[in-house]
């Protein structure tokens, strides 16, 4: 019998509101608040990864910046310690969205990407990062028969472009041998282009390390203004001012300190679930060897993965706009929605029945009408962002730190010289404009998975207009 409401309820009794990754006993102490004035050469703002490595970044790049990070609340509190663990290779959202938008530079772009994820496994090791950092590589998972025919596509796109390595397509069998739900129809595996860690251990290990070449790093301190000072940039703080060199924005989903970066992102709540840690007869049963990281191949998807001890995280699915794009903590947790999730897994998941769930949580994301980060400057070249990444920061964020030093230095790098650092995406219309247009988006992809892929004719117009999105 199929799981409903009334079945899956009791699941969820003694899931925790709160995010799985920051619920650790490995969790440092804030650090001291910024009191009083002080300067520097480099000024970060935001304690999420694109903030983190951004300060990290521009250390090793030159031992003797002064470097101060400043963090509203605490280091890897917000998307960068809520998210699902799963540190991708792509800078584009996908090899589709990628070719869709950026097809001249799509071999530059995917190999920038492996050779960012290969610095982010380096950076682990050299750092002593313990974050559960596992190179496992991941699946999309054909649930529907439309699906063997969108990922056979991509595959032999992929092919075409001379992007095939690594990448294998699963016939039903194939992928239930690595992994056995009922509701599998096929996959396609990209063995090197996913790791899988945890989230809020990163961010803390990225601190460590920024504390230890010396970055100063203030939590609790919220830029609340920057305006010109000079030769450099003055940011207002709750109990004092930074005047710095330069400044490097790394506040993603919260409203940028620059007014005219606004428009450009929305946040989009997302929301997880946790189980308890499965025991050895249910791990068999699932007989999920390989640790990949998974999602399915619909518009509105899941996504999944292995914890270290065993548990299944499962989110996705809904994506909630919230009107007028404003952020409340209260969004946080979605009954609703934890509801809907746990039916889904148990309908993924027949074998598991009966098992719990620990963690329910949810969070902001930031999301651009391209779908992948965009980066660029003001004042004068003083002032460098990075933002939009669209849920796919967790890799790409180390990139976008990377190209904000180089924009902050004047240089032109290969980074700089793309078309994807040199335009920016279409801003999002101003309410109720912007409500409605998301709205009729969400509907449509809703709509389209459960008429075989087909897309109506408001998705095929934003298709046309380079605003489309399937995945």
């Amino acid at each position: 019998m199929a799981p409903d409401a009334m079945t899956c309820a009791p699941s969820l009794a003694d899931a925790s509101p709160t995010p799985f990754w920051l619920d650790d006993p490995a969790r440092p102490p804030a650090l001291p608040a910024l009191t009083g004035d002080t300067r520097c050469d480099l000024l970060v703002v935001g304690g999420g990864y694109t903030g983190l490595w951004t300060a990290l970044l521009a250390k090793e790049r030159d031992p003797d910046r002064d470097v101060v990070l400043i963090e509203g609340r605490e280091v890897g509190w917000a998307a960068s310690g809520r998210n699902g663990g799963f540190c991708a290779a792509s800078l584009t959202h996908g090899l589709a969205n990628g070719l869709a938008r950026w097809p001249a530079e799509i071999a530059t772009l995917e190999r920038l990407g492996t050779e960012n994820l290969d610095a982010i496994e380096r950076a682990v090791a050299d750092h002593g990062i313990d974050c559960d950092f596992e190179r496992t590589g991941a699946i999309d998972v054909a649930t529907r028969p439309h699906h063997l025919a969108e990922l056979t596509e991509l595959y032999e796109t992929a092919r075409r472009h001379g992007l095939g390595e690594g990448l294998e397509l699963l016939d039903r069998d194939a992928v239930r041998a690595e992994v056995d739900s009922p509701t599998f129809l096929g996959g396609l595996l990209d063995r090197r282009g996913t790791a899988m860690l945890h989230p809020a251990r990163l961010a803390w290990g990225l601190k460590d390390a920024c504390l230890r070449l010396g970055v100063r790093i203030h939590e609790n301190t919220r830029g609340l203004r920057l305006t010109p000072a000079g030769p450099g940039i003055a940011v207002r703080t709750p109990y004092g001012r930074v005047l710095a060199r330069r400044v490097a924005l790394g506040t993603n989903v919260f409203p940028s300190l620059l007014r005219r970066v606004r428009p450009y992102t929305v946040p989009v709540y997302d929301y997880a679930l946790m189980t308890e840690p499965l025991t050895p007869g249910q791990l068999a049963a699932i007989g999920w060897r390989g640790r990949q990281g998974l999602g399915d191949a619909a518009n509105q998807f899941h996504y999944f993965r292995l914890t270290a001890d065993h548990r299944i995280l499962w989110g996705g699915y809904d994506a909630i706009y919230p009107f007028g794009g404003r952020l409340d903590a209260e969004r946080d947790q979605r009954p609703a929605t934890y509801l809907k999730l746990a039916e889904h897994f148990f309908r993924c998941f027949p074998q598991l029945a009966g098992v719990r769930f620990t963690h329910a949580w949810g969070g902001a994301i930031d999301t651009c009408s391209r779908f992948s980060a965009f980066f660029g400057t003001a004042h004068g070249g003083r002032v460098g962002y990075a933002a939009g990444y669209t849920g796919l920061g967790v890799g790409a964020s180390r990139f976008g730190a990377e190209v904000m030093l180089d924009l902050l230095a004047g240089e032109r790098t290969e980074r700089t010289a793309l078309e994807m650092v040199r335009t920016k995406p279409l801003p999002f219309p101003p309410e109720p404009v912007a409500w409605a247009g998301i709205g009729l988006t969400k509907w449509s992809l809703a709509r389209a998975d459960s008429r075989g892929g087909h897309r109506n004719a408001w998705l095929r117009t934003l298709d046309r207009l380079g605003l489309g999105f399937d995945s």
